[in-house]
């Protein structure tokens, strides 16, 4: 590789953006690593919470039926709420199934 004073110059006046740009990187700061890494979090608890309700010792009507009670009890809540500061709500798009 031959290299003349001008390509010196030209690496001098280079910063880092620049060379992670030639490298096809970019540069990463500990703020997106840390949400990364809260968000990997977060799936991981859904995920285990998913298995947690798969691998339960109830049977699977039970927890099905206990699941839709507290759904529809969160609802009820949210509903009350909503009316107390004012708000209308409409029914959701399964109001009609849910009995």
């Amino acid at each position: 590789m031959n290299m003349d004073w001008k390509s010196l110059k030209k690496l001098r006046n280079m910063d880092r953006d620049d060379v992670l740009d030639m490298m096809g990187l970019e540069r990463s700061t500990p703020t997106g690593d840390f949400f990364t890494g809260l968000g990997l979090f977060a799936v991981g608890m859904l995920v285990g919470a998913g298995l947690g309700l798969l691998f339960a010792p109830k049977r699977g009507e039970e927890i099905r039926a206990q699941m839709g009670e507290a759904w529809r009890n969160r609802r009820e809540h949210a509903d009350e709420f909503a009316h107390q500061i004012g708000m209308e709500t409409s029914p959701g798009p399964t109001a009609g199934k849910m009995q």
